[in-house]
């Protein structure tokens, strides 16, 4: 029987191409349908909202953090895609038991390209995957010129921000900045914290909290000496195909 082994190091065993997949991570399920695969997902989030109407064309089996199991069991897949950060760890051992699960675990570029490959070895895209990892392996080999000092936000009341030890501390020095934020994963922080800062930027994700200009105005009322920004969350934090589009992004649409 063919095994593959995913970024947990968890063996997962899959007797023929999958046919039915779900994808529980919003950028896993734009990646598939790059891959070609479209038509073989047959369950998708809520929040996978990438190709423009796809979602709207499959079942949707609930968020990324509650899932509709019978929902799901309707569906009979053979391949479930998760994601270690993203989904909850219960919800993914339910359906292990049950279905074979893989699952991704990213902290940088590197993890992504070789979870695209990983993903493109199981459902039968290999050579998709490879052409897909190479564009972006060249896209992405660059030295970006140096904009600053950098603090990511992630959320609002309370501030909670992007640390050391995440796919989008490796995003943002790729862009350019250095993070200022010392501590691993996303600490909370306070206004005060941000202030002693003093960061050259303060970058405003627009998810998974949908900062907005209202509050860019009140952050620079607040902090005067620092640029705020709002940034593209999916190009931060989005580690399938749409890190196609990051070179560009960094280099052209960030001041």
């Amino acid at each position: 029987m063919p095994t593959y082994t995913d970024q947990l190091n968890r063996k997962i065993y899959i007797p023929e191409k999958p046919q039915r997949i779900i994808s529980l991570v919003p950028s896993q399920t734009e990646l598939l349908v790059d891959l070609g695969l479209g038509e073989k997902i047959v369950g998708v989030t809520k929040f996978c909202v990438h190709p423009e109407g796809f979602k709207k064309k499959k079942q949707i089996i609930g968020g990324t953090k509650n899932f509709h199991f019978d929902k799901i069991d309707q569906l009979k897949p053979d391949l479930i895609i998760g994601n270690k950060e993203e989904n909850y760890q219960e919800g993914i051992v339910r359906l292990a038991e049950e279905y074979p699960v893989w699952v991704s675990d990213i902290f940088d570029l590197s993890d992504a390209m070789e979870m695209m490959l990983g993903v493109g070895k199981i459902t039968g895209s290999s050579e998709a995957a490879q052409q897909l990892v190479d564009k972006i392996r060249k896209d992405m080999d660059y030295v970006p010129k140096k904009k600053g000092t950098a603090v990511y936000l992630i959320w609002k009341d309370p501030i909670m921000v992007a640390g050391k030890n995440t796919f989008i501390d490796d995003m943002l020095a790729r862009a350019g900045f250095g993070n200022l934020v010392g501590k691993s994963r996303y600490p909370e922080i306070s206004m005060e914290e941000l202030k002693e800062m003093d960061p050259d930027y303060i970058l405003l994700s627009s998810e998974p909290y949908p900062f907005k200009q209202k509050h860019l105005d009140e952050f620079a009322a607040t902090l005067p000496n620092s640029t705020i920004q709002l940034v593209d969350g999916e190009i931060f934090s989005w580690y399938g195909s749409r890190l196609l589009m990051a070179r560009h992004y960094f280099e052209n649409e960030l001041s």
